[in-house]
């Protein structure tokens, strides 16, 4: 009988050909395995015996237009490697899809705390998990000032007209998911498309920030965040989409027994989303308003995702445990967005 294949996705004797050739300090035998914990695309610790590199690339099947864009990631980590905006160095990207069978690209591996589940979060004492929780919005703040063309991310994105885009873009995303109907979600992206804001001064957007995408040093005693993961989303927007989503993850989703990650706003102490909007009012000129449709957004395009994942889960195209529980969170999720838009909202 077969074992499980702890690299799916990925053949280490092609891609050790491929390093080699690409990266003549690829030294010995290469090894490799799956990062646990990644719901889209597919994360993995890579060695020769000296050094490790982390590779990614695209989920197995149901990869999207537009979605899990490898180049894009790519393009934006090295750019930003010069800025107070902390995110691994990175090394080898990779078209050919003959390697691994998607594109891919290669980064530093970065040591440090990916806090994910609820037993981590328990472990940090209340004194610490304040400046977790500050840590985390000092390197949004951070990254909502680089200046995009200083970097040579000036044509990342389009700002005019982001809100929406997105709007319309994880409808589409739906669209080519559907396998169910899921009460109330196509009336609360109507209300949203009827209803967007003015946006504020455009400035980089991460697009799916929140704790468990960021790599935390504790070595110190006093937590830093050592490098920003998963910037497939990443472009030019609108700065409060990246507010509500953190905030979303932060405590928005508390009682609804996330299988993605644990929610730090559940954990005794841990500070509300109240106390991560003031800091980042303090750090940032960004005008903050009524944040009402935002948040709506944010759960509209956290339900998307889910229901992504949902359908990606049904045929069979995902990798690890817990994909089985995502679908049942959509529902829910979509009450709290009409809820959302109908105020009060987090931090208010």
């Amino acid at each position: 009988m077969r074992g499980v294949d702890p690299t799916p996705g990925l053949d280490p004797v092609t891609l050790a050909g491929y390093l080699r050739r690409e990266l003549p300090r690829v030294q010995g035998e290469l090894s490799a395995e799956l990062i646990p914990g990644g719901r889209s695309n597919l994360t993995y610790l890579v060695g020769d015996g000296v050094r490790q590199w982390v590779l990614r690339r695209p989920p197995l099947g149901h990869v999207l237009e537009s979605a899990h864009d490898m180049g894009r990631e790519y393009r934006v980590l090295s750019a930003l490697a010069d800025t107070p905006v902390p995110v691994p160095r990175t090394y080898l990207p990779c078209t050919d899809p003959s390697v691994i069978g998607a594109p891919f690209y290669l980064m530093e591996f970065a040591p440090g705390t990916v806090f994910r589940t609820r037993d981590q979060l328990d472990r940090v004492p209340p004194s610490t998990a304040e400046k977790l929780a500050d840590a985390l919005v000092a390197t949004l703040a951070d990254l909502h000032r680089v200046d995009p063309a200083a970097v040579g991310l000036a044509g990342l994105g389009r700002p005019d007209g982001y809100l929406e885009r997105q709007v319309r873009r994880w409808g589409k995303q739906l669209a080519a998911s559907e396998s169910r109907v899921v009460p109330g979600l196509a009336e609360l992206g109507a209300e949203l498309a009827s209803s967007v804001p003015r946006s504020p001064r455009p400035t980089l957007v991460h697009g799916d920030y929140r704790l468990d995408n960021v790599v935390v040093d504790e070595s110190t005693g006093t937590p830093r965040v050592r490098a920003v993961l998963d910037w497939e989303m990443a472009t030019i927007g609108d700065p409060l989409t990246d507010v509500a989503s953190m905030l979303v993850w932060w405590d928005g989703i508390a009682g609804l027994d996330s299988p993605v990650a644990a929610v730090p706003g559940e954990v005794p102490g841990f500070p509300p989303g109240r106390r991560l909007l003031d800091r980042y009012a303090v750090r940032t000129d960004v005008a903050l308003g009524n944040l009402s449709w935002y948040f709506g957004f944010a759960y509209y395009k956290l339900a998307a995702i889910f229901e992504t994942i949902h359908y990606r889960s049904v045929q069979g195209f995902t990798v690890g445990a817990g994909f089985d529980r995502i679908g049942a969170m959509v529902e829910p999720v979509v009450a709290r967005g009409h809820a959302a838009l109908a105020g009060p909202t987090i931090g208010s």
